[in-house]
């Protein structure tokens, strides 16, 4: 059988998803100061002419990595506004991408690796929040179709909500890598899940309790608070 021949364009696609693929490993191990575009150029089997070629310098390099990690998750979360599905699937699957989100320790490790770097450099800071202006933004209109499913108002707005959920997401894979002894995966499980039952579920019973005592009280005759109150 004969071998397709690659275009220039499907050789360049794959040295830079090679060139990617080592990056990963590599600042996942190291971190990013310390590893060399020598480094990443070794480790995916080409030089650093290659490098170069594809990439400008490093740090656009870790910016692309982390790019296409948001993305692919963002399909996902866009895909998951579809009225055919019942509201207990997308509120299951929403977890499990969030999970997947992050779903090997280098891919984790990578984003630990650019929120540190973003509190300590600006201009860094500036590219990696136009990177996640776009996730929040994803996860706030799905929070947003999800209530509007549910018939009730946010208790807060979604865009305050998707970044507390998306620091929860992180705290806990955060706590689970650092702490392994503290919590078990399957805890840490248990507790995402609770937490965002609570937030999806807890406020409408909160809202339906509010609604049932102001029927109560306008069903009750005048006066009878006070007159109970005396007795």
């Amino acid at each position: 059988m004969t071998r397709k021949r690659l275009t220039r364009e499907d050789s360049r696609d794959r040295t830079t998803q090679r060139l990617l693929d080592a990056a990963r490993k590599l600042i996942a191990k190291r971190g990013l100061s310390d590893t060399t575009l020598e480094d990443i150029a070794e480790e995916a089997g080409y030089t650093r002419g290659a490098f170069y070629s594809n990439f400008s310098n490093k740090g656009e390099l870790f910016i692309e990595l982390l790019r296409r990690d948001h993305e692919a998750s963002a399909t996902q979360l866009r895909a998951l506004r579809d009225d055919s599905l019942p509201l207990e699937q997308i509120e299951q699957r929403i977890r499990e991408i969030h999970g997947q989100m992050y779903c090997t320790n280098e891919s984790f490790m990578n984003w630990t690796e650019a929120r540190i770097l973003a509190a300590r450099d600006a201009k860094f800071r500036a590219r990696l929040d136009a990177l996640l202006a776009p996730r929040r933004a994803d996860v706030a209109e799905l929070l947003e179709y999800v209530y509007g499913r549910l018939g009730i108002a946010p208790p807060l707005s979604t865009t305050a909500l998707a970044m507390g959920c998306i620091s929860l997401f992180e705290g806990m894979k955060l706590n689970l890598l650092s702490s392994p002894e503290g919590m078990s995966p399957a805890e840490t499980e248990s507790v995402l899940t609770l937490l965002f039952e609570s937030l999806m579920h807890v406020m409408p019973l909160q809202g339906a309790g509010e609604s049932r005592s102001a029927s109560r009280d306008l069903q009750e005759p005048p006066g009878r608070h006070a007159v109970s109150g005396a007795e």
